[in-house]
């Protein structure tokens, strides 16, 4: 076989964690999110000053942006759109609340959004950046969405299929700037691929393997050791740890049924592995990868979902496991299978080693050729009666950055590219992923009326047991 490696850039970089500067003062006994506002306006903190000045400065051309969840990937966010007009920061951790409200000192802080969006009337903020638990994503992004604003949403969209089609429906309705935060679909690797795949540069596509290498969830001691897992824990754990001074655990547990807090929980992203408050690899990493075949060859929803690996457990997701999706023919494009592999699990080819062993990667098999992608680079791989291959031109304009082409849109109305109308049907569809293995069926799938014919009690999968106070159907 022969190779040609046609580009390679190099990979976006990861943001950093936003560290606490200051002490916070504590919650006041009945725990009360507005006893700490009050408190915090009484000792006169910089977090909840703003300053005439900055009110009146620019106004006309700044967004003014409520900010919700501003730890980790949050910190980046909140980084992200320190050009615009900061007017509302909110996090459930005092010390992460505060040091957001040290970058925006213009910024009013809640650590409850739901007393934000009670608190904060509509005229006053003109987009939102969610940043939560993706357990509390909906929820987050929902009131918003309702009052007319803009949202930028962290990956994955949402925390179920249920919740993803309210979102999309939702915001299609509101008729807003949109963005789901998959930034690695601003990076020009993505785009020089989606011109080839759609410019037919290895025929028609009727396979694409997905992996990544990253094996966090339920498996041995041995194996959370062997392949670098954050932490190792194979069942809820017995009795609790004493909750992080400044940690509003109550708030940050939200719709999830209450549970003592553990530092296998938190902090993030360790909860990502319980289905209580995430989906595991599949819908987060999918988020990225399953992003890049769903451009490339406009996906939609699945025809079947078929999942592989161990026994599912009831609270945690696996760290190895695959799943099939089969899509039908539509229009130009051919019907073709999509597997998706997490952890130990990979596909042939890279078993075998007739293709480079990437430790994460997207291969597109087609009549004429394949294609091996990653985040940073792409390799052409065509047989050796082969022609020498023209690059078709670019078409894809580069990306002005991933937050600038939503803080863009919010403002002119030029679209995004990875809007509601799109990274909601990816994410149902990676959450299919999840409802296929939690079932242990094979799932013929009718997205139109959100059933499943062949195994109707897989559908409570589909969404979840809301705790009392956080029914979903209370904002919808």
């Amino acid at each position: 076989m022969r190779t040609r490696r046609i580009e390679s850039s190099p990979r976006a970089a990861s943001p950093s964690l936003v560290s606490a500067a200051t002490s916070p003062p504590a919650l006041d006994a009945a725990g009360s999110r507005r006893g700490f506002l009050g408190s915090s306006l009484a000792a006169g903190a910089a977090l909840f000053v703003t300053p005439t000045i900055i009110r009146a400065e620019n106004r006309a051309d700044k967004l003014r942006v409520a900010v919700i969840g501003c730890g980790g990937r949050g910190g980046g966010n909140l980084d992200s759109v320190m050009g615009e007009q900061i007017v509302a920061v909110c996090d459930v951790n005092e010390k992460t609340l505060r040091a957001a409200g040290q970058k925006a000192p213009g910024a009013k802080g809640w650590i409850d959004f739901r007393e934000l969006y009670d608190d904060l009337k509509p005229s006053a903020y003109d987009a939102v950046v969610v940043s939560t638990t993706e357990h509390t994503h909906a929820f987050a992004t929902l009131p918003a969405l309702l009052n007319k604003k803009h949202v930028y949403c962290e990956k994955p969209l949402t925390h179920n299929v249920r919740e993803a089609r309210v979102i999309t429906e939702a915001a299609q309705r509101a008729g807003v700037a949109t963005q789901m935060g998959t930034q690695i679909h601003a990076e020009a690797n993505y785009r020089r691929v989606v011109e080839l795949v759609k410019g037919g540069a290895i025929g028609t596509v009727n396979e694409v393997h997905c992996w990544v290498g990253r094996a966090w969830g339920l498996q041995s001691p041995e194996d959370a050791q062997k392949y670098g897992d954050i932490v190792a824990v194979q069942d809820r754990p017995v009795g609790s740890t004493p909750i992080p001074e400044g940690l509003a655990w109550d708030l940050w547990l939200g719709p999830a049924p209450a549970r003592p807090f553990h530092e296998v929980y938190w902090p993030g992203p360790k909860w990502y592995r319980w289905w209580d408050f995430g989906s595991g690899t599949m819908s987060d990493l999918g988020s990225h990868w399953i992003d890049l075949p769903f451009w490339a060859l406009d996906l939609d929803a699945p025809k079947t979902i078929e999942a592989f690996g161990p026994p599912p457990h009831l609270e945690l997701a696996p760290a190895s496991m695959h799943v099939r999706y089969e899509y039908g023919s539509r229009g130009a494009r051919a019907p073709l299978s999509l597997t998706w592999y997490q952890g130990k699990d990979k596909p042939q080819a890279w078993e075998e080693a007739t293709i480079p062993r990437w430790d994460s990667g997207c291969l597109f098999v087609g009549t004429e050729g394949s294609l091996l992608a990653d985040y940073g680079k792409h390799l052409l791989l065509f047989g050796p009666d082969v022609r020498d291959f023209k690059r078709p031109a670019e078409s894809i304009p580069p990306s002005i950055g991933h937050h600038a082409e939503w803080v863009q849109a919010c403002k002119t109305g030029t679209p995004t590219t990875c809007p509601f109308g799109y990274s909601g049907p990816l994410t149902e569809a990676n959450h299919l992923g999840n409802v296929a293995y939690r079932s242990g069926k094979k799932l013929e799938w009718d997205a139109a009326a959100m059933k499943i014919p062949n195994a109707p009690e897989a559908e409570k999968f589909l969404t979840r047991e809301y705790r009392q106070g956080w029914e979903f159907d209370r904002i919808t």
